[in-house]
């Protein structure tokens, strides 16, 4: 299974007198030490390993490429990654479920997130303006079209000319391309957080543009962003 994980340095859930016999028997062992922690160790792996394996199987449609072998390393991959998140955020367990379920959901994104990964790997990111794709409109009436149109042309020079070259990088990736975040953090070698934070500056100041150019946006839309 690899190398031994540290454990964290307490265990002290809040809701401890809540929690049911399974949970807190878990969390004592996982806390513990010698043979009691290491055999708890490997049956919260050997859970998240199943965990894994059901997301992937259940997302294989997404695998068509991959061998049988490759299905069950990326299943591992995810199993290890989710071990050591779990044994890092074990004071954060509040006991709103048992231990096993919400462990299991550890397994179940890190599976998630690397089979996203894995799908585009064959594929070249495309962050660059030439491979925007073209706006359509949807409106039903010419009135509403044009109206469309101008907002869609302001916001295409707003894109190109008010937002900094990583704003418009992050916003067309995400936004107009689909890119997984979590796929364009490790493109990128930064975090989830850090591009949230871009994507959410990049379209507060197309907000701020657009409704300087006149244009009224939706209250929701500006409520959002507050």
């Amino acid at each position: 299974m690899g190398s031994q994980v540290t454990p964290p340095p307490s265990v002290a859930p809040a809701r401890a007198d809540t929690l049911d016999a399974e949970s807190r028997r878990w969390l004592d062992e996982l806390a513990g030490s010698g043979h009691v922690r290491d055999e708890a160790v490997r049956r919260l792996h050997e859970l998240l390993v199943r965990a894994a394996r059901f997301e992937v199987s259940r997302r294989r449609h997404a695998l068509a490429h991959l061998r049988g072998g490759d299905h069950d390393d990326l299943a591992q991959q995810a199993a290890d990654d989710a071990l050591v998140a779990v044994l890092a955020k074990l004071d954060g367990f509040r006991g709103d479920s048992r231990f096993t379920t919400w462990a299991y959901k550890f397994a179940l994104y890190e599976a998630a997130v690397k089979l996203r990964r894995r799908a585009w790997q064959a594929h070249e990111l495309p962050l660059e303006p030439a491979a925007w794709p073209a706006f359509a409109s949807h409106a039903p009436s010419p009135g509403e079209q044009l109206a469309e149109g101008e907002l869609l042309a302001a916001l295409r020079v707003a894109i190109a000319e008010r937002l900094s070259a990583r704003q418009r990088e992050v916003l067309v990736a995400i936004t107009l391309n689909g890119i997984p975040i979590d796929v364009l953090a490790a493109h990128s070698n930064t975090t989830r957080g850090a591009l949230y934070k871009t994507l959410h500056d990049a379209r507060r100041k197309l907000r701020v543009e657009l409704a300087a150019g006149g244009f009224d946006l939706a209250d929701g839309e500006r409520e959002h962003d507050r």
